[in-house]
């Protein structure tokens, strides 16, 4: 998926720069529908007692989403702040009859002013809190016993392991690090200190490069921040071999999120000419080869990127006669295939985030039912799409309207087999659903 794929202030992502480096993450150009602006924040609050302690004060009624545990607090519904806190600061939030709400980092720069670190009265927020949210993130995952399939894994998932702004990925005795808001920046080195602590990984690789750090008011920055680099960084996963650049690789060098799903495509492969646009460094395609696909074509924007993948295929040691990789606009690309009457089997769309929030919703869901029209077009009767979207701001009911219109309008008809998320290593707090961003739904094609 290296084409574009803006991002939100929640999900710390490379900043855009460029159409073909794979190593960044770019906004597509106006002949693809895709954000391309971010809404304008909104008017700072009012100042309280400079001489106070660090406290937000909430508009009278809009204590209602803190609650309901909501852990985000916008410009908009806070009345005053009271004291000189700094960006990152750990503040009191009270409702406008004073009472307790809860603690949060403060950030006066960014339209969510505050996100909630905890909300007991009676907690400290220092390294000690710190260092009990991460045993507890680590724990989780260690009691799912996914360390069975796969030495990369998502270790914390910001909001959802109840540490706001702070992702984690682990690929193998190396971890990096994103910071994609003021909190966690604040404690930048605690929190590198206590994973060094915890994990004993060989290196602890910084990744905060985004464009949502821009929105924070935060610079652009990545490096060692503990121990030394690996020259070569591979991760496993279900027995297959990756090589990951954690250095200039998308998101944190991998797509950690569709682990499951890839392991369902290759065994669904066999026999099939298989199709993977926006294939990025090869992880469906792996799977499809190794499950008995009959040919895989793959198309990404990125040479670069291509060229990790055919590294990845020689890694495992598959066929690579089997495999064609093609550089090119996936839409473009689509559009070809489709005047050159090709067919398939199998179809794995996963393309670039193109509504980061529901503002954004109506220009993506254009570019959504584009590639899946096309997609359902390349299918033979009986064939797979395994189609998704990683847009905050597309629902699970909205992107399924969206390819129910695609198929419609493609003149097939399609049945659901299948509705896909992402693997365990990337939880969803159930008063958060904005972390449910990645969404996928399989299909058949009705004969």
């Amino acid at each position: 998926m290296s084409q574009t794929k803006p991002r939100s202030p929640s999900t710390p992502h490379r900043q855009s720069q460029g159409g073909k480096d794979f190593r960044k993450r770019v906004q597509r150009s106006s002949k693809h529908p895709a954000a391309t602006t971010a809404p304008q924040a909104a008017s700072k609050p009012r100042l309280g007692n400079p001489a106070a302690k660090p406290c937000i004060t909430l508009k009278a009624g809009r204590e209602k989403s803190l609650q309901r545990r909501h852990p985000w607090i916008f410009s908009g519904a806070i009345e005053c702040v009271d004291g000189t806190p700094a960006s990152g600061d750990t503040v009191a939030v009270r409702d406008f009859s004073g009472d307790f709400l809860a603690w949060a980092a403060y950030n006066a720069d960014s339209q969510i002013t505050a996100r909630v670190w905890s909300w007991r009265e009676k907690d400290v927020i220092d390294a000690n809190f710190f260092r009990s949210r991460i045993a507890d993130a680590l724990a989780a995952r260690k009691a799912l016993g996914l360390e069975r399939d796969s030495n990369g894994m998502r270790m914390i998932h910001g909001e959802s392991d109840g540490l706001p702004g702070l992702i984690v990925d682990r690929y193998g005795d190396v971890l990096v690090m994103q910071l994609g808001s003021a909190g966690p920046e604040h404690w930048r080195d605690t929190l590198a200190d206590i994973l060094q602590e915890l994990c004993a990984p060989v290196c602890i690789y910084e990744r905060s490069d985004s464009d949502g750090r821009e929105l924070e008011g935060l610079p652009v920055r990545s490096g060692v921040l503990r121990g030394a680099l690996p020259d070569k960084v591979e991760v496993t996963e279900h027995g297959i071999r990756f090589a990951v650049d954690v250095a200039a690789g998308q998101k944190t060098g991998f797509y950690l999120d569709q682990r499951d799903n890839r392991a369902l495509t290759g065994t669904l492969a066999a026999g099939r000419d298989v199709l993977n646009c926006f294939c990025y460094t090869g992880g469906f395609s792996l799977y499809a080869l190794r499950g008995g696909a009959k040919s895989v074509l793959s198309i990404d924007s990125s040479q670069e990127a291509l060229q990790l993948a055919q590294t990845n295929v020689q890694l495992n040691a598959l066929d690579a006669a089997k495999a064609e990789w093609q550089c090119a606009d996936v839409f473009d690309a689509l559009r070809k295939l489709r005047d050159q009457n090709r067919k398939f089997d199998l179809i794995v769309l996963d393309p670039p985030k193109f509504a980061p929030t529901a503002a954004f919703a109506e220009k993506a869901s254009r570019a959504y039912k584009d590639i899946n029209l096309l997609g359902f077009k390349l299918l033979r009767p009986g064939g797979l799409l395994f189609t998704y979207s990683c847009s905050g701001g597309i629902s699970d009911d909205l992107f399924q309207k969206i390819i129910a219109g695609a198929a419609l309008d493609a003149g097939v008809d399609a049945q659901i087999v299948k509705k896909l998320h992402a693997a365990a290593d990337h939880p969803v707090l159930l008063t958060f659903p904005e972390g449910a961003y990645l969404k996928g739904l399989v299909l058949r094609v009705v004969g």
